[in-house]
């Protein structure tokens, strides 16, 4: 289905990547459309942060294209930096500053900047403003890294991998921000992650990227609407695995085997019941199973 490009922030076509012999993005064709929460998934390696900095930049597109806001960010960076919020995963953050002079710092660059705001969720994350860039916690770090993204108020929020190595406590306040400051508000967050259930809760469409590929791109309702996981038994022993429909991914042996499937449960359970099999359990499949299954098929 084509997609209205006035409600598209970003648009990415075809974009392949090398890094020596590495091909880090394969042909990389995708669009996150105004006020979407973006999952994009994918294991360690797999290209995600990648295509983030061409979205950002730094690198430049040697085969497809890169837009955002439909600019070109290589040949116009200002245009496009100036109306987004970056949280990077090593939120490298001045360690001699203190919390205070970050967001005078960080203000400078942004003629949006809401000083307001920016105090406003200074104390929502509890940062004391007298404290030490260099003696914050990682969890702090990353709520201070969130701020300074966040009090511009960007048309769009690009987070890679912002839970990274953060305790459970410290990834729900982060990912509460994000959806309280952001999404409410309409604003287009793309947020990258290897977690894939901290994307399965916030996000309402998904990428998922595997060595350097797209292997899934549609709406969270969508994947779960498409997407269930079976349990199947066959009637009789020593039968094989049937050939069934829809199958991505199967794992099992003896009489009994656990397959996620995509397609119509109707076709899938009627072919099932065909092969001398029936089914036992059937549920919709977590997106991490989802992508294993995609992964490794």
């Amino acid at each position: 289905m084509s997609i209205n490009v006035s409600d598209s922030i970003i648009e990415v076509s075809g974009l392949s990547k090398r890094f020596g012999r590495k091909e880090a993005l394969r042909d990389v064709s995708l669009q996150v459309k105004r006020g979407q929460v973006f999952g994009l998934v994918g294991e360690n390696g797999a290209g995600k942060t990648t295509l983030i900095q061409h979205l950002l930049g730094a690198y430049q597109a040697k085969t497809g294209s890169v837009r955002v806001f439909g600019i070109d960010p290589v040949y116009d960076p200002t245009a496009v930096l100036s109306r987004i919020g970056y949280l990077s995963e090593d939120r490298d953050l001045p360690k001699w500053m203190r919390v205070r002079e970050l967001m005078r710092y960080t203000q400078a660059f942004y003629p949006n900047w809401d000083p307001a705001f920016a105090e406003k969720l200074r104390d929502e994350f509890g940062l004391p403003a007298d404290a030490k860039i260099g003696t914050l916690s990682r969890g702090e770090l990353a709520r201070a890294g969130l701020l300074a993204a966040l009090a511009h108020r960007p048309e769009l929020l690009l987070l890679d991998e912002p839970s990274s190595g953060l305790d459970a406590v410290a990834r729900q306040h982060i990912l509460a921000a994000v959806v309280r400051t952001v999404a409410d508000e309409g604003r287009t967050v793309v947020f990258s992650s290897h977690l894939l259930e901290e994307v399965e809760r916030v996000a309402d469409h998904v990428a998922m990227i595997h060595e350097g590929r797209v292997v899934l791109d549609m709406s969270m309702d969508e994947v779960k609407a498409r997407h269930r996981k079976y349990i199947v038994r066959a009637k009789e022993a020593g039968q094989a695995r049937p050939e069934l429909p829809g199958v991505i991914h199967a794992v099992g042996d003896g009489r009994e085997w656990s397959m996620v499937c995509e397609g119509e449960e109707a076709i899938f359970t009627g072919a099932t019941q065909a092969a001398g099999c029936e089914i036992i359990e059937s549920a919709v499949p977590t997106l991490e199973a989802i992508f294993v299954a995609r992964a490794t098929a």
